[in-house]
């Protein structure tokens, strides 16, 4: 009978222990920061690496790999595509951080980067983390003709995720507005055989639907505000934000919309989705091919991109960057390995702020610049550029770029400018991470 009670009373302790049991075995990582910064950010070991140092031991079904820091608190994890343990870790300027590394069952995590394909916006393919949102477009928007290119910037002034019930709540609006919309139709029909009294009527009625039409614009819309932030953003036929490009002589090759695309990564802490482009025309080179890896992080205002062309059949010179609006030209900044821009938005009194961008070069560019186009279209007067001649054929070029919003975590454009700075140095002073 006491050996009953013993083993219940073990069963007990291990129910309360709950989520929060793991295994005995575990592995030691220590994050050192050599800056003088303090870092918040992923950090990778390789789970193979791991798996080692666990005596091979592997998560059974209802178990993950539970990452914890010194107070055996739990912490964010995720494992990505490509064999990485990521951990969030935080460390104080020229300190050290340590965490350990266990097997069992985890305690829920908070979402904090996601993203996904949206059909019922014509194949945008949208993702966001704490800090801002992006999408770029799909071949369901390129089948209807609609000239846009680059990369879409959706601000946000909450850490929580916003994008899908954006997409739910314009969807909603668009039918119930185009129900509205055809009940107009319908009335305006009944006008041409009206007069007088009953023909002022009919037109109270019509203008009472249009105002009922406009206020489910103004209500579900994601071009406006509601609360959480909006898309104030204007792409069409530039490279948005970050978009790759081809030089042919001194014109910029844009590609269209993606043919394929992958999700790698869909969170907590890291979205990754690879994009495969239509075969280009550059120059006297046919048949080119773009890919694009793109990889946002928790608590990070940049995504890495990953650009390389299959069928260069010479090397060719290759530019990035993002418009340049009209109602701002002077805001701007061309660093050696960077360039810069507080854009104006698209509806600056309504909106009232302002979104700041960058695009960063930690790898090299060979030079930064305005290039003015002919003739102004979509609004922007240019490109701001970063140039790197001679990409060759297969070669794969890694660049970051990022967006913040006046009305959320970067309050001004200078402070824009310290935050690049940061970032750079904190990619040519990566964390030091030992696993024990």
């Amino acid at each position: 009978m006491k050996s009953n009670y013993i083993s219940k009373g073990i069963i007990m302790l291990l129910a309360l222990a709950g989520s929060n049991y793991s295994y005995a075995q575990q592995a030691t990582v220590v994050v050192n920061n050599p800056t003088d910064a303090q870092r918040q950010e992923l950090v990778e070991v390789n789970i193979s690496d791991v798996k080692a140092k666990l005596a091979g031991i592997a998560p059974k079904k209802g178990e993950a790999y539970i990452v914890k820091n010194k107070r055996g608190q739990q912490i964010g994890s995720q494992i990505t595509h490509d064999g990485k343990l990521l951990i969030d870790a935080s460390i104080r300027p020229h300190g050290s951080a340590t965490y350990y590394i266990s097997i069992g069952k985890p305690y829920p995590q908070k979402v904090w980067t996601t993203g996904a394909l949206y059909k019922m916006r014509k194949d945008d393919i949208a993702w966001e983390n704490d800090r801002c949102a992006y999408r770029v477009y799909g071949p369901a928007l390129q089948r209807t003709g609609e000239r846009s290119f680059g990369t879409d910037i959706w601000v946000k002034n909450t850490p929580d995720t916003v994008v899908y019930e954006r997409y739910i709540k314009d969807m909603q609006g668009n039918i119930n507005g185009d129900k509205v919309d055809e009940k107009v139709k319908s009335e305006e029909r009944k006008m041409k055989n009206l007069t007088g009294a009953a023909l002022e009527a009919q037109k109270a009625k019509i203008k009472a639907l249009k105002a009922v039409s406009r206020e489910i614009d103004v209500t579900t819309s994601f071009h406006l505000d509601h609360g959480n932030g909006l898309d104030p953003y204007r792409v069409g036929a530039t490279l948005g934000l970050g978009a790759p490009g081809l030089m042919m002589g001194k014109d910029l090759v844009l590609p269209y919309c993606y043919k394929t695309y992958k999700i790698l990564d869909n969170g907590p802490l890291r979205f990754t989705v690879e994009l495969a482009y239509n075969p280009s025309t550059i120059g006297d080179q046919k048949n080119v091919v773009e890919h694009r890896i793109i990889s946002l992080d928790k608590g990070s205002n940049f995504n890495k991109m990953t650009v390389w062309y299959d069928g260069l059949t010479h090397p060719t010179d290759f530019a990035t960057g993002f418009p340049i609006h009209e109602e701002d030209t002077e805001t701007k900044t061309f660093a050696k390995d960077y360039v810069s821009y507080a854009d104006p938005t698209d509806n600056q009194e309504v909106n009232n702020s302002q979104v700041y961008v960058g695009v960063l070069f930690p790898n090299g560019v060979d030079n930064t610049y305005y290039q003015v186009f002919d003739k102004k279209h979509d609004g922007a007067t240019g490109h701001a550029l970063g140039l790197k001649l001679g990409l060759k054929d297969g070669e794969r070029y890694s660049y970051y770029f990022g967006a913040a919003w006046s009305k959320y975590d970067v309050k001004s454009y200078n402070e824009w400018q310290l935050r690049i700075k940061e970032y750079l140095e904190a990619l040519q002073k990566p964390l030091e991470v030992t696993l024990k």
